[in-house]
């Protein structure tokens, strides 16, 4: 991958993809592509042969997803399921058609059992049943890895798929139900704090432990796999620390300034009970994180105040 290439990322206004093209961009890439929803719609199968013919990339990187929390993923799992494989396969086909040799396809940890063992390494994939609540949305992620893996063997493309733990960061959705746990929990405490309000409910028992990866290290890393990987196997991307739910509530509460107290709905469903991936290969390789939790998070806080009136909530 050289820093003239055409790069064409994929979501790039999303979570993920917003932060790898910051830093593409600052790394010196010069030809990076980008195309808003509005521009290319995945779900449409000849729009994407099309437009990916007219790019012409030497290199795609697929941060596209319709992605969700745990009441999103269990609310509309037709739509996930639906959306998902219609987005990989079209921007695959479409890249093969247009002789794309370097993809990198991003997938997501909820693609592993739901009692996989812990941490979660590369080869527990396919081992046992998914977490009921985002089994569908999994699914579509395995399918994407097993595509790739197809691609590579029967046309000998240079693809690959990393397997990000649970991102946050700038630029993620604060919808106070659609949106992941970290941001939610954001957005709870600082309209707590903000009301002077005495507590704050969290959804479930607050026992589950989750790994968490700052959005800037994710996109570090798939530079870095770029550069450095290419195995059909499918690559953990992961911090090597895990929090309980109730520990991160814990800590955003004090980066936010919340005093008040904290109450545990435990009608709503808690989900996996741990999942940590084992990311080794990855760092055998020579990659670390550059982000520990609670600056993660005071930076994650930072960017909503900065963009409050404008941050996505959907």
């Amino acid at each position: 991958m050289k820093l003239t290439d055409t790069i064409y990322i994929a979501g790039h206004r999303g979570l993920a993809g917003s932060a790898i093209w910051r830093h593409f961009e600052k790394a010196g890439y010069t030809n990076l592509v980008g195309l808003r929803s509005d521009e290319l719609d995945l779900t449409d199968r000849q729009a994407t042969m099309s437009r990916i013919r007219e790019v012409s990339p030497e290199v795609v990187i697929d941060a596209a997803a319709k992605v969700g929390g745990i009441h999103a993923n269990n609310t509309y799992p037709a739509d996930f399921l639906s959306q998902n494989l219609q987005i990989q396969v079209n921007l695959m086909d479409a890249a093969h058609a247009a002789g794309v040799d370097r993809l990198l396809f991003l997938g997501s940890s909820c693609i592993y059992p739901k009692f996989a063992p812990q941490p979660i390494p590369e080869s527990a994939l396919l081992t046992g049943p998914l977490e009921e609540t985002n089994d569908a949305y999994g699914i579509a992620k395995i399918s994407g890895i097993l595509q790739v893996q197809a691609m590579r063997r029967q046309h000998g493309h240079r693809w690959i798929s990393a397997m990000p733990t649970n991102l946050y960061g700038p630029n993620d959705n604060y919808h106070p139900e659609n949106s992941h746990v970290l941001a939610a929990l954001i957005r709870k405490f600082h309209e707590a704090k903000t009301e002077g309000a005495d507590t704050v409910t969290i959804w479930g028992s607050g026992r589950p432990l989750r790994e968490f990866l700052h959005v800037d290290d994710l996109a570090s890393a798939v530079e870095f796999l770029l550069l450095n990987y290419d195995d059909p196997q499918t690559i953990n991307i992961g911090s090597g620390h895990e929090v309980s739910i109730q520990q991160l509530a814990h800590t955003i509460a004090e980066v936010v300034g919340f005093r008040g107290d904290l109450v545990n709905d435990e009608t709503k469903p808690d989900g996996t009970p741990r999942k940590m991936l084992d990311s080794s290969r990855l760092h055998s390789l020579g990659w670390t994180t550059a982000w520990s939790l609670r600056e993660g998070i005071a930076d994650a806080y930072e960017w909503f105040l900065a963009n409050e009136s404008s941050v996505r909530s959907v």
